[in-house]
């Protein structure tokens, strides 16, 4: 054990990337010594980004895939621009052998794709199963902290959108960063579901090109650049995501129905506050709608909705 007055913290603890909206997410960039797990839907981006950072920092990184070949890698790192002689790629799934290269090369930083994909020898059930991934993010967090390296965990998410495996796992990491967005257009939005080391309201935005993400400086411009004009039920808002202000779209809608039960559906907004609205607007401005569907939908930059979306 160590006195906490003689544990020393004036050193610089963080690697600042070049990726802005990056940064602005991790609270300030790579923590030293933090295990940072990064979801999303398949083709969200995960790679693709964790990549553009092995060619932005200036250091030693190990990129251990147990998905991908060593070539396939370096198809993707050739389109993004990657070039970065000090980013070794090992194609390994045994979390043991994995773990001693990292302490026989010491790197600065290591990035896991993906933790479904590792096996752990004293645990005989198939990669991806709830004790496979449960002890080899036990071991990487372990290997993290002794040797003070940050080490990125890429992970699937499931049908319903949220974190693979036990949730366990995201109480044992640092961080929690997830991808949303819709692959069918270019906009991605990076949210850190937790963080230790910084705010967990920060929001990076991103518009996906063929050279990879490029960070997006004013989303609002973005969103506002696509909004129809002189159409009825559609305004924009402004919600704060963190320290930024972003552009929202509202969209509502109340139309007749024959049905003796009325409908009431709200997409990005909470259905508790829609029905109080409703009540408010029958009660203090005299509308009725007994007889009348009501819809409202709270879009942020097109994106689709997700099961971790917040409710606006």
């Amino acid at each position: 054990s160590v006195s906490l007055s003689e544990i020393d913290c004036n050193e610089d603890i963080r690697f600042i990337t070049k990726i802005k909206e990056f940064d602005r997410v991790l609270g300030g960039g790579i923590v030293k010594g933090s295990l940072i797990l990064v979801s999303g839907e398949p083709g969200i981006g995960k790679s693709t980004i964790l990549l553009q950072i092995c060619g932005t920092l200036n250091m030693n990184i190990l990129y251990v895939s147990g998905e991908e070949s060593a070539r396939q890698i370096k198809l993707r790192a050739q389109r993004l621009g990657v070039k970065s002689s000090s980013v070794k790629i090992l194609c390994e799934t045994d979390v043991s052998s994995v773990c001693d290269k990292i302490i026989h090369e010491s790197p600065d930083m290591v990035i896991i794709d993906s933790i479904q994909t590792m096996l752990h020898d004293d645990i005989s059930s198939s990669p991806g199963s709830v004790s496979q991934v449960k002890e080899c993010t036990a071991a990487f967090m372990h290997l993290a902290k002794t040797e003070n390296i940050p080490v990125f965990l890429i992970g699937h998410v499931n049908k319903e959108g949220a974190v693979a495996g036990p949730k366990v796992m995201e109480h044992m990491v640092d961080a929690v960063l997830y991808f949303e967005g819709d692959r069918s257009t270019d906009c991605r939005i990076l949210r850190a579901i937790k963080n230790r080391y910084g705010s967990a309201n920060e929001v990076g935005v991103f518009e996906m090109t063929g050279e990879g993400l490029k960070e997006v400086e004013n989303p609002s411009l973005l969103f506002l650049r696509g909004k129809p004009s002189d159409v009825s039920g559609i305004t924009t808002v402004c919600v704060m995501e963190g320290s930024r202000p972003l552009a929202a779209e509202v969209q509502a809608l109340v139309s007749q129905t024959p049905f003796p039960a009325p409908r009431r559906v709200a997409n990005g907004f909470d259905f508790s506050r829609l029905n109080l609205i409703i009540a408010v607007l029958e009660k203090r401005c005299g509308f009725f709608f007994g007889t009348f569907d009501a819809y409202i939908n709270v879009c942020l930059l097109y994106t689709s909705p997700s099961p971790r979306d917040r409710s606006l």
